[in-house]
C-alpha cells in the first residue's frame, strides 16, 4: 500500500515539514525538486501549491493532502475533511479572507460595491459572497500584491490575512470577513473507502494533531515527599491532572504533569518552595488525547 500525499508548497512549506518532524516523520525536499522524500515506505510525497491541492485530491491523483479549508471551498472540491490542523507560516492560529478598501474609501458595506471592481485570488469565494448579498460587481483575478491594487486598479480587494498588519501597512480598512480558514488534512473519497489507506490517513491525522497540541507545552517531573504532596498539588494549575507514582522510598512520590511552557517558568520556583525536589522540565513532540 502506497499513500500519495500532497505537501503544500510556498508559505506553508517549512512549517509543514517541521510539523511532520514533530509528528515523527522526516521529510527532505531536494533543491528544485517537487518530490520530497519521507522516511515512511508507505508514503510518497508530491510538492504542490495549496491552491491546487483539493482539486487533485478530488480527482484521485493524490490520496490525501494538506491544504487550506478556503481552497477546498474555492474549488468546490468533493473530498473527505479528515483533520483540522491549526497552524500557519507564522505559528498557530487561523486566517481570514476579508473584504478591504482604502482607509478613505466611501465603501462601508458590501452593498456599496454595486458595479465596482474587486481584485482577489479567491474568485469563486468572492462571487458567491457577492451573490449572497445581491451585489453585482466585477471580480478580477489578482496574481499577487493585491493590497496595492486600490484605488487605481480596483475599488476593493478580497484578501487573506492572519494579523491584518499587511493591510494596515498599505492603508487598507477591513469591511467584512468572508471566511475563516485553517489547514486541513483532506482525503480522496475512494482512498478514504479503502481500509488500508484510511488507516494510514487516520494515523497521519492523529499524529499531526498530536504535534500541534504539544506546541508551547512542556512536561514537568519532580520528586515530592508524601507529607508535602497536598501543598504541591495545590500549586499545580487546576486544569491539569498530574500522574502520581510510588518510588522505592515509600515516603516519596514522583509527580508528572503537562502544562503550558510559559506557566512553567513561574511555577518551578513555587514548587521548589513547597517541597518538590529534582524538578525536570522536558519538551514535548506530541500530545495525543
Amino acid at each position: 500500500m502506497i499513500l500519495k500525499l500532497g505537501i503544500p508548497k510556498g508559505s506553508l512549506q517549512d512549517a509543514t515539514v517541521e510539523l511532520f518532524r514533530k509528528a515523527g516523520f522526516r521529510i527532505a525536499i531536494p533543491a528544485r525538486s517537487y518530490y520530497p522524500t519521507i522516511d515512511d515506505p508507505e508514503i510518497e510525497c508530491l510538492l504542490l501549491r495549496a491552491q491546487e491541492m483539493a482539486r487533485y485530491v478530488e480527482q484521485g491523483l493524490l490520496d490525501a493532502g494538506l491544504t487550506g479549508y478556503d481552497w477546498v471551498i474555492e474549488n468546490d472540491a468533493d473530498v473527505e475533511e479528515v483533520a483540522d490542523l491549526v497552524y500557519s507560516k507564522t505559528g498557530s492560529g487561523k486566517a481570514r479572507w476579508v473584504l478591504a478598501v482604502p482607509q478613505d474609501s466611501p465603501v462601508r458595506s458590501v452593498a456599496d460595491l454595486q458595479g465596482k471592481r474587486i481584485a482577489t485570488e479567491a474568485m469563486n469565494l468572492t462571487r458567491r459572497y457577492l451573490a449572497r448579498h445581491g451585489v453585482e460587481a466585477r471580480v478580477e483575478f489578482s496574481w499577487g500584491a493585491t493590497e496595492v491594487k486600490p484605488p487605481y486598479l480596483a475599488d476593493a480587494i478580497v484578501e487573506i490575512t492572519e494579523t491584518g498588519s499587511s493591510l494596515r501597512a498599505n492603508n487598507m480598512r477591513i469591511v467584512d470577513t468572508l471566511l475563516e480558514t485553517n489547514t486541513k488534512l483532506i482525503a480522496n473519497v475512494n482512498a478514504w473507502a479503502d481500509a488500508d489507506k484510511r488507516r494510514k490517513i487516520e494515523q497521519l491525522g492523529m499524529l499531526l494533531q498530536g504535534a500541534i497540541l504539544a506546541e508551547d507545552k512542556v512536561g514537568l517531573m519532580m520528586n515530592v515527599p508524601k507529607d508535602r504532596l497536598p501543598a504541591v498539588l495545590e500549586v499545580l494549575p487546576s486544569m491539569n491532572t498530574p500522574t502520581i507514582s510510588e518510588l522505592t522510598d515509600r515516603e516519596w512520590v514522583d509527580v508528572l504533569v503537562i502544562l503550558e511552557e510559559k506557566v512553567a517558568r513561574d511555577l518551578i520556583p513555587e514548587l521548589k518552595r513547597h517541597g518538590a525536589e529534582a524538578i525536570v522540565e522536558f519538551p514535548l513532540n506530541k500530545v495525543v488525547p
